[in-house]
């Protein structure tokens, strides 16, 4: 099999905001991130991916852009970013930037053009419809809360916005949008950056006359991604952007694609290198969702493990020798792996976050660490609304509580505290110093109250840390092609206490068990006795005894 580099690599995720300040102003930037890669070097991840870094009124803390060739002056200047990506370089890391394309902010100028009329150079830069009998045009609820349509007077039309007002859709449809975003495509790529994470990359083909969309029993709008996600022209437009754009660069590219199927994705990451090499699915991320469909993914409910199981699986096996998967617990919109898959319990969480990154690593497919995964970094476990940040779950709250009054203050807070975004987004934890090392000015959100015993000081002053697990991991990962391209094949599907696997290359095999409870279990599972622990996170190996979280790897 033929490797390309994105197949050997760890990807690191930088949420830039809160991951280092350097200057006092409370807010993550270049500069800081910059002098933390030596920490990214050791621990041996291959290409760091930048959230947002652009001008932007930070309506949704960044991915809202006002100017796409400009950097966000809170965090430094076009120089400090040539300087991160020289410095990345050097030390033999690649760039991944993140490239949000379905929508623009409404302070881009195309967006302050398109709205002055409806015969201007950028009128149909955006996706402008007439009222239908003084209403919006159709019943689409925004990801964001509310509808996904705002009137604008001067048109004297609505625009679309499948997130918030200020993030219009652009029209895809219109030849002139497409090289827009192909030119600026270049400009970074022209710079030396390493490839693209695309936002909600499968949304930008709308369907064909924007028909109603389902709708559940009780809820004031449709479900927008039932008819958006994995829209008619899709293929069409990655193959142009791939043409004209992406084939003429050696870089990696993961596209954000909610609501696909292994089968959509086959098409989209197939291996001949015509559109994107992977993209990120959410069926493991979305196992507990609301029992009534009006709430969509607000729930205080645990994944259950046989969902998971089923779900990663399926993945695993349908893209083998097809497509490639990306592998990831947690990012900047998932909360935190240990919170939400497992425990945080202070008795356990090391040894959790240890076994959460072994079942995920020897996986098929490119890693991916969020900051503050490799020190087993948890959910902050919010009790008021004024802790909160986010506007998704902002939105949530007042759509459901103080709008539709379809549900409690109180249960509203107990289903945002385990998955809203703001447990991905408090500030990196560095040391147990004041503000965690994270700045020394007032920090632009609250810290996680953790971080004096959970920080990347402690965690690399201890040989046993979940940091020094996570560079094995990596470690180990980069020798075998193995790990890489072997076979999956799910052990006891049904068992919903113990995730186990094989992956088969070559005449070799992986046997991977990962006990998913704090219990003591007893399994038993075939395999010869010349086999090998090749990693573990108990010392020992008490055979088929599983202590509690207890994960292991054997290879013969």
């Amino acid at each position: 099999m033929t490797k390309r580099w994105f197949q050997d690599s760890v990807i690191y995720q930088v949420y830039p905001r809160s991951f280092q300040d350097s200057n006092h102003d409370g807010i993550g930037d270049l500069n800081g991130i910059k002098s933390r890669l030596d920490y990214l070097k050791k621990l041996g991840v291959d290409v760091l991916w930048l959230c947002p870094i652009y001008k932007s009124p930070d309506k949704d803390n960044g991915y809202d852009i006002a100017d796409y060739e400009a950097i966000q002056p809170a965090y430094g200047s076009m120089a400090d970013f040539d300087a991160l990506l020289a410095s990345l370089h050097e030390k033999g890391m690649k760039l991944l930037m993140d490239l949000v394309v379905n929508h623009t902010s409404d302070q881009h100028k195309w967006f302050q053009e398109s709205k002055k009329s409806k015969d201007n150079p950028y009128a149909d830069y955006y996706i402008w419809r007439d009222p239908v009998d003084g209403h919006a045009p159709n019943n689409w609820g925004s990801y964001f809360s509310g509808s996904t349509w705002t009137y604008v007077p001067e048109r004297g039309q609505y625009y679309l916005h499948l997130f918030a007002p200020g993030q219009p859709d652009l029209n895809w449809a219109n030849p002139d949008v497409r090289q827009s975003v192909y030119s600026l495509m270049r400009f970074w790529l022209d710079k030396g950056v390493d490839g693209f994470r695309m936002d909600v990359i499968n949304l930008i083909s709308k369907p064909d006359g924007l028909p109603d969309a389902p709708q559940a029993p009780g809820a004031e709008y449709g479900d927008v991604q039932a008819v958006v996600a994995d829209g008619p022209k899709l293929n069409d437009y990655l193959q142009e952007m791939n043409r004209e754009v992406l084939s003429k660069y050696d870089v990696m590219t993961v596209g954000e694609m909610p609501g696909s199927t292994p089968e959509d994705a086959i098409k989209y990451t197939n291996l001949d290198g015509s559109e994107l090499n992977m993209v990120f699915q959410f069926e493991h991320v979305s196992l507990s969702p609301n029992p009534d469909a009006r709430f969509g993914k607000w729930n205080d409910q645990p994944v259950k493990l046989p969902e998971l199981k089923q779900a990663l699986g399926r993945w695993q096996t349908a893209l083998d020798g097809k497509g490639w998967n990306s592998l990831y617990w947690n990012n900047h919109d998932q909360p935190r792996a240990v919170s939400r898959f497992a425990t945080d319990d202070e008795r356990y969480r090391v040894r959790t976050a240890k076994m959460l990154g072994t079942t995920l690593h020897l996986l098929q497919g490119s890693p991916y660490v969020y900051e503050g995964e490799e020190l087993g970094m948890t959910n902050v476990h919010y009790t008021s609304l004024d802790q909160y940040e986010d506007l998704e779950s902002l939105n949530a709250y007042h759509q459901f509580v103080d709008e539709e009054k379809a549900v409690s203050a109180d249960q509203m807070l107990r289903w945002l505290s385990p998955i809203s975004r703001d447990n991905a987004r408090t500030p990196m934890q560095w040391d147990d110093t004041a503000n965690a090392g994270f700045t020394d000015g007032k920090p632009w959100f609250a810290l996680n109250p953790n971080y004096p015993t959970i920080n990347a000081k402690a965690a690399l002053a201890d040989p046993d840390s979940v940091f020094y697990y996570y560079q094995k991991l990596i470690a180990i990962r980069h020798q075998s092609d193995l790990i890489k391209f072997g076979d999956f094949e799910l052990l006891d599907a049904d068992d919903a206490e113990v995730f186990a696997y094989r992956r088969h290359y070559n005449g070799q095999t992986l046997l991977v068990i990962s006990n998913f409870t704090s219990d003591t279990l007893n399994r038993h599972y075939d395999r010869p006795s010349e086999a090998k622990v090749l990693v573990g996170n108990y010392d020992d190996d008490a055979g088929e005894t599983l202590r509690p979280y207890e994960t292991k790897v054997y290879q013969y």
